[in-house]
């Protein structure tokens, strides 16, 4: 198996290329087809919510597909909109509804919202590049993080939109090699934590991106490899029987400690 910094590299050599390859799977063509053809037609957010197949194409373009079946919570994100910073999208931590709501601008541009590029076509490229992601990780997780994390890195711009995101989250934490349970600590320390670590206005160059992820990949591979020896049965009889002859004569001795009162 590959390593996923040489995967990374074979996809994102020729981003184009990769991504055509995609979009033209039966399954991607077919869907794109249908929300090409259709979306245009639809005029209102009710007509908008009624179509699932429409509906839940956009949600996985924009990496929603979790909260499909929460209708009434996007009806309220797609209703008020992205025009004031009061509005219910712009108040949500998760950049991802701000997306959303500016791709079906009902708000501001009512029954023309689905006819602009970025309800229409540049929809149907963030589909085919979430497809991509999700058949990355079903071969390899650590690839699809690393595609994610380059395609969303030039939006973060605070450390607490990176916790409020779990793909991000995960992707830093490999990175700069701090445990998954610093998840458990106060957000404002965990905030500080990556700022300590990470200069963020770094995420707006492309090159700095790529090295902070050949970072990660290398960081997920060595835990990914350190995890497999851990639970492989030849390793564990080789390399690990010093140490459990250590372990019960230790247990044998708390053993008899407590069997003599000692």
């Amino acid at each position: 198996m590959l390593s996923t910094i040489a995967d990374y590299t074979r996809l994102t050599k020729d981003m184009g290329k990769s991504l055509t390859q995609v979009a033209t799977q039966p399954d991607v063509s077919r869907e794109t087809d249908y929300f090409l053809s259709h979306i245009g037609n639809v005029k209102t957010i009710d007509d908008f919510l009624k179509d699932y197949r429409l509906y839940s194409y956009a949600m996985k373009a924009y990496g929603l597909s979790d909260m499909t079946y929460a209708k009434a919570f996007m009806r309220k994100v797609l209703t008020e909109g992205v025009g004031n910073k009061n509005t219910f999208a712009n108040k949500l931590t998760d950049v991802r509804y701000r997306e959303f709501a500016s791709a079906f601008n009902f708000a501001a541009l009512g029954s023309n919202a689905t006819k602009t590029t970025q309800a229409t076509t540049g929809t149907a490229t963030q589909y085919v590049r979430q497809t991509m992601e999700q058949k990355a990780g079903d071969q390899n997780e650590g690839l699809r993080l690393a595609l994610y994390f380059t395609r969303k890195a030039s939006t973060v711009t605070t450390s607490y939109q990176i916790l409020a995101d779990k793909a991000l989250t995960q992707v830093v934490q490999t990175a700069l090699g701090l445990p998954s349970t610093i998840s458990a600590a106060d957000i404002d320390a965990q905030a500080k934590m990556i700022t300590d670590r990470i200069k963020l206005t770094d995420f707006q160059d492309p090159a700095k991106v790529t090295k902070f992820v050949q970072r990660f990949a290398a960081m997920w591979d060595a835990t990914q490899a350190q995890s497999d020896n851990s639970t492989n049965p030849a390793l564990v009889l080789i390399g690990g029987a010093s140490s459990m002859a250590s372990m019960d004569i230790d247990m044998l001795s708390k053993l008899q400690s407590i069997r003599f009162g000692k």
